[in-house]
């Protein structure tokens, strides 16, 4: 046994103070991202006792923290990853990982793969407060409903014993996999184990192997959990290879995937099997062989067999058989050619993107597993791809539905049209429910009902299954269920929806503020259960119970609540039969995360602010008395060094437009602002963020962005101003907003107004872009991966997607509102690169070389002009990275090199090398610069 390190975790229940009233505080720097942790994981047990915590930090391995909230005491565990608690709440389950740094020594030292350390196990015991610790083990698995097991792989073979010579662990052979009982250790071990799945319950354990040659076949296994027994449903050959590893709910069914041809043939026909207990052997249900698919289909081995919940199902994946290269073929024999053709359904960019996904496509089809002879039907094909089964399997009916006839509108439209029908089981005979709906619709919990939103009416619909009914659920409400702010020039999207009532007799859905209780059929009128509206309160379902499929009718329920003006939140009670609404805690924070123990009143929850980081909270609702969630005790204290730092203090703030129009937007001062100073400010925006007043700041190197909590600490104001738009005047809207933010804030005295700077990235960036065109309120700016030339941008490729990108310009974010050739004058007028040489601000640009989302010859045209123009500027380039940097290194990079260059403007730092002389090719990778 390994004793786990134990601490005591002390309840701040005291308000955070001021962190000017803590001395000798510094600066910020980015050589601090290191320190500050995130929560990644939390659970309650059952009983509301115990919580698990994993906190991991920014580079390095976490920490695992195994806390009972009664006695307020806690163990920890160092260098964990991929914590869980078990469903029971009696264990928690975690990798110990290797120090990151000794990884790093060793492959500098050369080392071989298989020489370095590798990942342990750790279990730890609620009960006992101590941990087992397993050596070597690569994966680990519980039951998703049932506590008591673990299953996980080791590498070595020497826990085999056999007479032969022992083959190698690898992923072709497979591992050592260890069954073990956690209430006691006992434990099962098998060797060579390629796959391995629990049933939900817990009740067995399935596992593929292949073979040890002498006490293990190659095949596939089923370990009975109740009485220890292991059974096998297949035996062959050990180059057979398995996949597809299913149970029923009541685990007295299996289904699963061989593939039975030791040949090299480039198609594959697997093998679907099936059994039940009773059967001595899985049975091959000759599924290609006995033609109860169509000739040009194979069993599908990309997907998963499922059982219905009853069991009397199985459904199961079939997919065209995939065309062949001729390998007689030299390379130079091969002709490689793209060729594009006009009716393509997709662009051929699109169609390599999706290649590998297409290669791996399958077509739901269903075995009646109640009839011996078990009939086969075919859901889905090519020409109806999607295939929704209903009531988790248990439905006569299946939602059909298909984009196919309009799928080229996907060119310059990502909101493409649907088909959809119903397909009875029984009878095999298909009704259409909806025909070109710009959404897809889905099926009500118990499947009575097919309900969809549609867009060019803002109207909610459902089709009632029995009686093949369409209602129109709106009914004369004048409340929009539709998202009431949109600017785009497109059909809005709706707010969605709550969930549904027990037996689906009522549909909840959302608009602005409220819940509404709809009777799907229409013949009762709609009730507001919330009724925020008045107080701009915004109200939303959540869901505590993660199997619970719909909500019952006399249940209380747990809300969100938040309210627009003032941005405070909090959670509510809403008692579905009383209608009774309970304020469980409320006030000025974010608050996020809530989840509750399965059998208990005890609820944790996140608390942050831009001060405060979000830990974890702990709270019961039994107090009937003021905010029951007021005497809330905090569980974890992530990042307690930040009051070490200076930090900064977060505000709303209010103007007019020049056309009078009131906008919000956010204010980060220095905690020791003094009113009486002029200080530099950096303007930093995308779209609307006032509503994140409260979202706190952890100091890491963002991708994109600038990070607010390191430059108010360094003694910037930060300004965050609101953007809504003008369709077809992006860039002008931004302007306006943006500019009379900053000349409101000017007005106050506080401001330098020779020391702005202003940053943003993709479309925040394209609006910085288009500023400085028309404005020199900067003093130096920065814009990242931008559109500088909407008429080229029009006609290129987002080639992480394979998207043609007209449909940014047409009707999304770009907000034009019309093509090229109905409306040049748009795409000249708010492209930033015809008027490049208006600008006379500093420009930092930042565009990689695999931008995915923007093509980054985009930054190269404004780059090219700029150095044309004579104009001071500078473009940032991470080779192979994406939109943005991802490698944390480069992030790091991005964020030196942007803060110097602020500083260098916005407050007289003397300029790096790389500023002043640049950094060339010869020296890339060798001298930063700095």
């Amino acid at each position: 046994m390994m004793k786990l390190f134990r601490i005591a975790l002390f309840v701040l229940i005291c308000p955070f103070g001021y962190a000017q009233q803590i001395p000798s505080r510094s600066a910020l720097t980015h050589s601090d991202y290191d320190q500050w942790m995130d929560i990644a994981y939390k659970a309650v047990s059952p009983d509301g006792k115990n919580a698990a915590f994993l906190l991991t930090p920014q580079y390095g391995n976490g920490l695992a923290v195994f806390r009972n909230i009664k006695s307020k005491t806690a163990d920890s565990a160092f260098h964990a990853a991929d914590l869980l608690m078990t469903y029971d709440g009696l264990h928690g389950i975690y990798k110990i990982k290797p120090d990151p740094d000794a990884v790093k020594e060793l492959r500098r030292q050369k080392k071989k793969k298989e020489d370095l350390p590798k990942d342990s196990l750790g279990i730890y015991s609620f009960e006992t407060r101590a941990t087992v610790k397993v050596a070597d083990v690569k994966t680990f698995r519980v039951p998703s409903r049932a506590g008591g097991w673990l299953a996980y792989l080791t590498e070595p073979s020497t826990d085999i014993k056999s007479k032969k010579k022992i083959k190698k662990n690898n992923d072709e052979n497979g591992y050592t996999l260890t069954v073990r009982k956690l209430s006691d250790g006992t434990q099962k071990i098998f060797g060579y184990v390629r796959d391995y799945q629990f049933s939900k319950f817990g009740q067995a354990l399935m596992f593929a192997t292949s073979g040890n040659d002498s006490t293990l076949k190659a095949g596939v296994y089923r370990m009975d959990l109740n009485t220890g027994a292991t059974a096998a449903l297949f035996e062959g050959k050990s180059k057979y290879k398995f996949k597809g590893l299913s149970m029923s709910e009541a685990a007295d069914q299996a289904s699963f995937l061989v593939d039975t041809d030791t040949t090299k043939s480039l198609v594959r026909h697997w093998k679907l099997f099936y059994w039940k207990s009773g059967q001595e052997k899985a049975t091959d249900l000759q599924i290609e062989a006995a033609g109860k698919i169509l000739n040009d289909r194979l069993v599908s081995e990309h997907y998963v067999p499922l059982f219905s919940k009853n069991g009397e199902r199985l459904f199961f994946g079939v997919s065209t058989i995939p065309a062949v290269a001729d390998t007689t073929l030299l390379p130079e024999e091969i002709v490689q050619v793209e060729v594009w053709n006009s009716e393509d359904q997709y662009i051929y960019p699109q169609q390599k993107v999706m290649l590998e996904n297409e290669k791996k496509r399958s077509f739901l089809s269903v075995i009646d597993l109640k009839n011996s002879s078990f009939p086969v039907k075919m859901l889905a094909s090519p020409e109806i791809p999607a295939a929704e089964t209903g009531n988790e399997g248990n439905a006569d009916f299946v939602l059909l539905t298909s984009d196919v006839p309009y799928r080229k509108m996907i060119t310059w439209d990502t909101r493409v049209l649907q088909d959809s029908w119903i397909l009875d089981l029984k009878t095999g005979i298909r009704k259409q429910v909806t025909t070109r709906t710009a959404a897809r619709p889905n099926f009500s919990p118990d499947a009575q009902f097919v309900y969809w939103y549609n867009p060019k009416d803002t109207s909610w619909y459902t089709y009632a299954v029995a009686d093949a009914k369409v209602t129109r659920l709106k009914q004369g409400l004048k409340n929009s269920f539709a998202d009431e702010e949109d600017d785009h020039p497109n059909d809005p999207d709706a707010y969605g929806v709550a969930g549904w009532m027990s037996g689906d007799g009522k549909i909840l859905l959302y608009d602005r503020y409220d819940i509404w209780s709809f009777d799907p059929r229409g013949f009762i009128a709609p009730v507001n259960l919330t009724n925020g509206r008045a107080q701009r309160k915004v109200y939303r379902f959540i869901k505590l119970n993660p199997d619970q499929r719909s909500i019952p009718v006399n249940e209380t329920i747990m809300l969100s609540v938040f309210d627009e003006t003032t941005k405070q939140s909090g959670y509510a009670h809403l008692n579905l039969k009383t209608m009774k609404r309970t304020e469980l805690i409320y006030g000025p924070a974010r608050y996020a995360g809530i989840t509750k123990a399965l059998n208990a009143d005890q609820y944790l929850f996140t608390k942050e602010t831009f001060r405060e980081f979000p830990d974890v909270w702990t709270a019961t609702s039994k107090s009937k008395t003021g905010f029951p969630f007021a005497a809330a005790q905090r569980l974890t204290d992530a990042n307690p060094q930040w009051v070490n730092y200076k930090w900064g203090i977060a505000e709303p703030f209010s103007w007019k437009t020049p056309e009078g129009k009131t906008v919000h937007g956010l204010l980060y001062k220095p905690d020791d602002f003094n009113s009486s100073k002029k200080y530099p400010m950096m303007v930093t925006f995308y779209e609307r963020n006032s509503d994140d007043l409260y979202l706190h700041s952890v100091p890491f190197p963002h991708r994109s962005t600038i990070n607010k909590t390191m430059y108010v600490s360094n003694g910037y104001l930060v300004f965050v101003p609101d953007v809504y738009y003008r369709i077809g005047y992006p860039g002008p809207s931004a302007l306006d907003h943006v500019t009379s933010g900053v000349k409101a804030l000017v007005e106050k005295g506080f401001v330098d107004e020779q020391r702005i700077g202003v940053q943003g990235h993709s479309w925040g960036g394209y609006q910085v872009a288009y500023m400085v065109t028309k404005t020199n309120m900067f003093r130096a700016a920065e814009a990242g991966a931008i559109v500088a030339n909407m008429v080229s941008a029009y006609g290129g490729i987002r080639w992480e997607t394979g998207l043609a990108r007209m449909f940014q310009y047409e009707k999304d974010q770009s907000r034009l509102g019309a093509t090229l050739w109905e409306k040049p004058e748009l795409y000249l007028e708010n492209s930033p690169i015809f008027e490049a040489d208006k600008i006379n601000t500093p420009v930092l640009l930042l565009h990689n070389d695999a931008d995915g989302a923007v093509p980054w010859y985009q930054g190269i045209e404004m780059y090219l002009a700029l150095r044309r123009l004579n104009k001071p500027t500078w473009m940032l380039n991470y080779n192979g990275e994406p939109h943005w940097p991802l490698k944390r290194e480069n992030r790091i990079d991005f964020q030196t090199r942007m803060m110097q260059f602020f500083d260098h403007y916005l407050k007289d730092a003397p300029a790096p090398v790389w500023m002043k002389e640049g950094v060339p090719a010869i020296k890339k990778g060798i001298d930063r610069g700095y």
